[in-house]
């Protein structure tokens, strides 16, 4: 019997699976894995307490194209919203489900989902970690790039659940980042590394970087007051200036959704670097692939 095994951080992949990921993502990218159909006859739950747009339609149409049935959950249409527990419903949605992607806020409530569940899970998103969206951005520098070692990365901005996901990331495929944010917003996942450095100024993060890197300064769930925020974040902009620090064929990408003229410009998110929507499309292939490989 195959063992479960569930996707909640970066690292409960190794490089060489990572890889692996990657290669099978651009199989389903470029056509030449149409027709398989690994999760034919299967249901993938997909429990959302937060909404979404890429997150949901990609694994919606990733779970339709694998030949799986999706079916998307909020908490207040089960009876979550009736106090059952967490360990109660993983329970039962094991008795009738093949997989679980779940979005939520602390990161807690997804790892309790996991223990408690006899089949696989996978995580959308929490407030400290956001692995599917890494996965993405790997593939598109791989492809932007052709490689991972070496790559240096500079992060701009709040140090947030993509900041973490992205400090394993490059960690273990081995690349360096740079993380530039105002003091008290640095990611809260520490590394030992050596291969993460953070900063405050955005010019010497971005001096001489491959890819920059972007994410709203007001998250979902965000409890500090959205205007106080922004003024603290008003040098972390990715603008042409900032641009002009990084190499000439630096990439630019942005998890989405961005608040154009807030933590990006027009002309960058517009301009010839961005990957940026390349960047969404990947979500689809990358999370197919982790699909095929955890559910079968």
């Amino acid at each position: 019997m195959k063992t479960k095994r569930d996707f909640l951080t970066i690292k409960d992949f190794t490089a060489a699976e990572i890889a692996s990921l990657m290669e099978r993502a651009a199989d389903f990218k470029n056509g030449k894995a149409v027709g398989n159909k690994p999760l034919l006859g299967r249901s993938i739950g997909m429990l959302f307490y937060k909404t979404s747009t890429r997150t949901r339609i990609s694994f919606e149409v990733g779970i339709y194209q694998l030949g799986g049935q999706p079916l998307y959950i909020r908490p207040g249409e089960s009876q979550l919203s009736r106090d059952e527990t967490i360990a109660d419903t993983a329970r039962v949605f094991s008795r009738y489900l093949n997989g679980i992607v779940i979005r939520t806020f602390e990161h807690k409530i997804a790892a309790e989902f996991a223990e408690c569940s006899s089949v696989p899970v996978i995580n959308g998103l929490t407030d400290t970690h956001h692995p599917c969206q890494i996965l993405a951005d790997l593939m598109t520098i791989k492809e932007k790039k052709g490689q991972f070692k070496g790559i240096k990365i500079a992060y701009i901005g709040d140090g947030n659940n993509v900041a973490n996901s992205l400090i394993e990331a490059a960690v273990l495929m081995d690349m360096s980042l740079t993380v530039a944010s105002p003091e008290g917003y640095e990611p809260a996942l520490k590394d030992t590394s050596g291969r993460i450095t953070i900063v405050r100024d955005p010019k010497e993060a971005a001096a001489g970087a491959d890819v920059l890197y972007t994410d709203v300064w007001v998250s979902m769930g965000d409890k500090e007051d959205g205007e106080e925020k922004r003024l603290k974040f008003a040098a972390y902009q990715i603008n042409d200036a900032l641009m002009s620090y990084a190499k000439p064929d630096c990439t630019v990408l942005h998890c989405l959704p961005a608040h154009r003229g807030e933590e990006i410009t027009d002309s960058v998110i517009e301009g010839p670097q961005s990957a940026v929507f390349d960047q969404a499309e990947n979500r689809l292939h990358t999370q197919k692939a982790v699909l095929e490989m955890l559910i079968k």
